[in-house]
């Protein structure tokens, strides 16, 4: 972590040993449990580790611990570094001369196992060139007809977790560029369709049912009663 103290335990062992800052302000400092810079304080967590001052380190600053020790709950702020260290990128994977001619092999076994995964993330996995990889894709190769697929793994070309990762992240490439398609609407189960109709709704039905000779007679009625 960015704001975590080089060597916390040790920070912890000098800053218990020379300030009077809780528990709480010190685990928090350095990243720790409460519990674990008790054990730091009473002898049963990192006996045999020797205090680092993280003044002299640059890490934190006198007025700092002046401010946490008049405050109980303030929280102690690790010191930015003055001067900025650009991170260096990492260059093409070296591979040793000893394993080189086996390279062609771990090719073979990614192409065949994992065609998801595109030259550029073979080449950056394996030290190698595009162009031999297109010549083992299309079985132009000078050695095609020798060529052994075997797991780079166990050639000793990558290490598993950087096989996994370059896997990963071009499954998910895969998996964005052709997203399932959406479920259309499906049959209703057999259970619903030839389920019977309970007797309530059968009773409805009936009721609903005109009786015809009812109104006939009714309107019988209605005749008489206009020649009256």
């Amino acid at each position: 972590m960015a704001d975590t103290p080089l060597m916390p335990i040790a920070t912890a062992v000098w800053l218990i040993d020379n300030t009077a800052l809780t528990f709480d302000q010190v685990a928090d400092f350095c990243r720790l449990h409460p519990l674990q810079v008790k054990g730091i304080a009473d002898g049963d967590v990192g006996g045999g580790v020797r205090g680092i001052d993280p003044i002299t380190t640059n890490q934190l600053t006198r007025d700092e611990i002046e401010k946490g020790q008049e405050d109980p709950n303030y929280k102690l702020k690790l010191s930015r570094p003055k001067t900025i260290v650009a991170e260096t990128k990492k260059g093409p994977r070296y591979t040793p001369v000893s394993k080189r001619q086996n390279r062609p092999d771990a090719i073979a076994w990614l192409v065949k196992n994992h065609p998801e995964m595109r030259d550029a993330q073979i080449s950056k996995l394996l030290g190698t060139t595009k162009s031999t990889i297109t010549a083992i894709r299309d079985r132009s190769h000078w050695n095609s007809a020798n060529l052994e697929p075997r797991d780079p793994v166990g050639l000793g070309l990558c290490s598993q977790i950087d096989l996994d990762a370059a896997v990963s992240k071009a499954a998910a490439r895969m998996a964005k560029l052709n997203p399932p398609p959406k479920e259309g609407p499906t049959l209703k189960p057999v259970e619903e369709t030839l389920a019977v109709p309970n007797e309530s709704a059968q009773d409805d039905e009936a009721n609903s049912k005109v009786d015809l000779d009812k109104v006939f007679a009714n309107f019988s009625e209605d005749e008489d009663t206009s020649d009256a």
